[in-house]
C-alpha cells in the first residue's frame, strides 16, 4: 500500500507546524519569569570635568561645600550632576538631560530647583 509512507509524513507536518509557535509562545511565557541571573558589576563609571579630565573626591572636595550639585561628563560624555553631601559625594549622580525634549536641565540655586530650560518644568 503506497499511501501508508505518506500517513506519518503528513502526521508529522500536521503535528510539527503548529508546534512550533506554540514552543515559541511557551519558551517567552517561561522566560518572562525566570529569574535574571546575577551579573558582575564592573564598579563605579569614572566622572570628567568639562574638559573631560577624571574627577578624584580628593581634588572634588577641594573646591566644593555640601549640597553643591555640578555638572560632569559620564563614560560617554553624556551630562550628570555630582553632589557633595557633607565631606563625600553621593553614591550616585543625577542625569542632566530632559527625558521629554532632551535638552540639559540647569540647576537653579536661586530656586533650589532643576529648571528645563525647554517645557518650564522644575523638579526639586
Amino acid at each position: 500500500v503506497p499511501d501508508m509512507q505518506r500517513r506519518p509524513l503528513m502526521t508529522l507536518l500536521v503535528v510539527a507546524i503548529p508546534a512550533v509557535p506554540a514552543l515559541v509562545v511557551l519558551g517567552g511565557y517561561a522566560f518572562y519569569f525566570s529569574p535574571p541571573l546575577p551579573g558582575g558589576g564592573a564598579g563605579g563609571v569614572p566622572a570628567g570635568d568639562v574638559d573631560g579630565t577624571p574627577i578624584t573626591l580628593a581634588t572634588w572636595m577641594k573646591t566644593h561645600r555640601d549640597g553643591d550639585r555640578e555638572l560632569v561628563q559620564g563614560l560617554k560624555g553624556e551630562p550628570f550632576y555630582l553632589i557633595t553631601k557633607g565631606e563625600t559625594i553621593k553614591d550616585f549622580a543625577i542625569g542632566a538631560v530632559c527625558t521629554h525634549l532632551g535638552c540639559v536641565v540647569p540647576w537653579n540655586k536661586a530656586v533650589n530647583r532643576y529648571c528645563c530650560p525647554c517645557h518650564g518644568s522644575q523638579y526639586d
